[in-house]
């Protein structure tokens, strides 16, 4: 199979370093092989962090500038900032829901209006889907299923060869029953973001 690369970028707290090793153990279930890697910035709240998923047979877990075949951003000028590690081909899937950083809430700096970091984004690559994740996890009753959503984004993008099946068999093994209900509903609201875009 060709290699993929996935690239999960957020802020800490946002769930994206599980939602990177819950793919990771999706891909292990059907006989992909998989790497996960995490580069921690700051992981505590507020701080940035970055991990990702290689599916094939890749030797390094490291994902080079321009080598990403998918980028997951959490947060919108997070998922800007990654953009070194895109190419034009490279699928960007979004949360256009902004969490500005410390520095804007104390007046030392501003936040860029999402519609123009969007817009952006579509100059430098071909396709993008964005979706108002944080909304979605909220409908369901859950706000800290945002990573759910992006997952589901992610498998109802096509990109990657993990159906929609083996994603919730994993997410059901790892999720504690309380939240399984609304993080299989916030994953298929991404799925079915995704699909339509």
């Amino acid at each position: 199979m060709d290699t993929k690369r996935v690239v999960f970028v957020g802020v800490g707290g946002q769930g994206n370093l599980l939602a990177s090793r819950l793919l990771g153990e999706a891909a292990l279930s059907e006989g992909i092989p998989a790497v996960v890697s995490e580069i921690h910035g700051m992981a505590q709240r507020g701080g940035i962090v970055e991990s990702a998923v290689l599916l094939g047979n890749v030797s390094s877990p490291i994902v080079s500038d321009g080598e990403a075949d998918v980028l997951v951003g959490f947060e919108p000028v997070e998922t800007l900032r990654a953009l070194k590690k895109c190419n034009q081909e490279t699928l960007v899937i979004t949360n256009t829901h902004p969490l500005p950083p410390f520095t804007v809430s104390v007046g030392q700096g501003t936040y860029p209006p999402v519609d123009e970091t969007l817009d952006l984004l579509q100059t430098k690559i071909k396709r993008v889907i964005a979706l108002d994740g944080d909304a979605m996890a909220a409908q369901v009753g859950n706000p800290l299923s945002l990573n759910m959503v992006m997952l589901g984004a992610l498998i109802g993008s096509g990109a990657i060869p993990i159906d929609a099946d083996a994603m919730k068999k994993t997410i059901q093994q790892s999720t504690k029953k309380a939240f399984l209900e609304s993080n299989l509903k916030a994953f298929d609201l991404g799925y079915e973001s995704a699909k339509a875009q």
